[in-house]
Order: C-alpha cells, then sequence, then structure tokens
C-alpha cells in the first residue's frame, strides 16, 4: 500500500489488551495507527504514532486528531475501544465513580467522535466503531452495573444514529458489545468463574474481538450494527 493511499487509524485505549491487539490487526492490514491512552509509549513503528492524554478530557481528543492529520493526513477509521468499567451495588457507587465511568466511556467518545468524523465526511468514507459491553442488553444480578448500561447503552444508541445520520454521506458506524475478555483487566484467578459466566463457558479473548471489529471494517453492507462477542451472553443464560 503506497504512503499516498495509506489508510489511517485511530484507536483509543490503545495501550494494552483489547487496543494493543487492534493496533497490531491495523497494522497487519497496512493502515497507519494513531494509538492514543494514558500510559502508552513511543512507538518504534514509523506508522504507529502513539499519543499520551486522558481521553475523558477534550483537550486529548484535539491533540490525538491534530496529531494524526499532520503526520498522516487523513482518517479513516476510529475506534472507541477506550473504557472505564465499575462493578458495585447502583447505591454505593460514589460521585467520583460517575464522573470517572462518564468522562472517559461517554466524554471520551464524543469530542474524538467528531472531529474524526468531520475529517471523514470531507472525503465522503470513513467507519466508526464503538466497544461496548453485551450487559447493555443483558443485565445480570451477579453482575451490579448500571453505570457501564447507562454509559454503553449510550453508546450503542449513538452507534444507530450516527449510521442513520451519516449513512448517505459515506460513513458506516458499529459497535462490538463484549462479553468478559481476557485482558490484565481480570487476573487468572477469577478466570474459571468468568467462564462459566458465559453459555460456551469460556472467556473471549483479544483475538475474538479482534476479528469481530476486522469483520465490520471490511463488511461495507453493514452499518448501525451492534455485533454481540459475548459467548451467548445476550441470547440468553
Amino acid at each position: 500500500m503506497s504512503a499516498a493511499v495509506q489508510k489511517v487509524v485511530v484507536i483509543t485505549g490503545a495501550s494494552q489488551g483489547i487496543g494493543a491487539g487492534l493496533v497490531e490487526a491495523y497494522r497487519k492490514l497496512g493502515y497507519a495507527v494513531v494509538a492514543t491512552s494514558r500510559t502508552i509509549a513511543p512507538s518504534g513503528d514509523p506508522d504507529v504514532l502513539t499519543v499520551q492524554g486522558d481521553i475523558a478530557d477534550p483537550a486529548t481528543a484535539e491533540r490525538v486528531i491534530a496529531a494524526g492529520l499532520e503526520r498522516f493526513g487523513r482518517i479513516d477509521t476510529l475506534i472507541n475501544n477506550a473504557g472505564v468499567f465499575i462493578a458495585k451495588p447502583f447505591t454505593e457507587y460514589t460521585p467520583a465513580d460517575y464522573e470517572s465511568v462518564t468522562g472517559v466511556n461517554l466524554t471520551g467518545f464524543f469530542r474524538i467522535t467528531q472531529l474524526a468524523l468531520e475529517q471523514m465526511l470531507s472525503r465522503g468514507d470513513g467507519h466508526i466503531v464503538q466497544v461496548t459491553t453485551s450487559l447493555v442488553d443483558h443485565a445480570s444480578s451477579d453482575v451490579p452495573s448500571v453505570l457501564a448500561s447507562l454509559t454503553k447503552g449510550g453508546l450503542q444508541s449513538a452507534t444507530k444514529s450516527l449510521a442513520i445520520e451519516y449513512a448517505g454521506r459515506g460513513i458506516r458506524s458499529n459497535a462490538v458489545a463484549l462479553g468478559i475478555v481476557k485482558t490484565p483487566m481480570h487476573p487468572e484467578s477469577s478466570y474459571s468463574a468468568l467462564a462459566a459466566m458465559h453459555p460456551l463457558g469460556r472467556m473471549g479473548e483479544v483475538d475474538d474481538v479482534v476479528e469481530a471489529v476486522l469483520y465490520l471494517e471490511g463488511a461495507s453492507f453493514v452499518t448501525g450494527e451492534v455485533l454481540h462477542v459475548d459467548g451467548g451472553q445476550s441470547a440468553g443464560h
């Protein structure tokens, strides 16, 4: 892929777990990558630009998109992967919990999506993907998670709204709704209990999520879709 037509993806929450897997996968597709998180390290790959910052701060979104345009000249895909999950009984959530979860999950989505979308509209082509949770569709008495449902449920609705608003202008918007995935967020000692929460009897792997996102990337007739990658959780229990 020549530099003149190299596509560019922006990935939030890109330093580890699913985000790091997506960086690697998009590079294999030939994309240049703008990767951001609070603690992301510089990359030795000239086609991976890393930008440190808290996505809950709109100024981070401004810096990420500006840096990506300066280095690569375009934005083709945005993966809103950064997320915070705090499981607590509803009455035990603190104001700090609320600020943390809404800051990353909602504010972190809002500004960077506006800025990326503006660039996509200038060319009449682009793709936006939200990473959400299947708890939005199947609340569980085992996992009290109103803040996750409040924020990620909002993202799922916004995914469909964006898809319809911009379908006629060449922009697609989709989401992946996840079960519990093996990432550094979960200690190995919890794996067997977490696996049992899925009808398929195992946790998700990072590759399961990456393959779903790459499917959506190439599926030019798919928009407004919430693709469940959750071991069957959303279907029932």
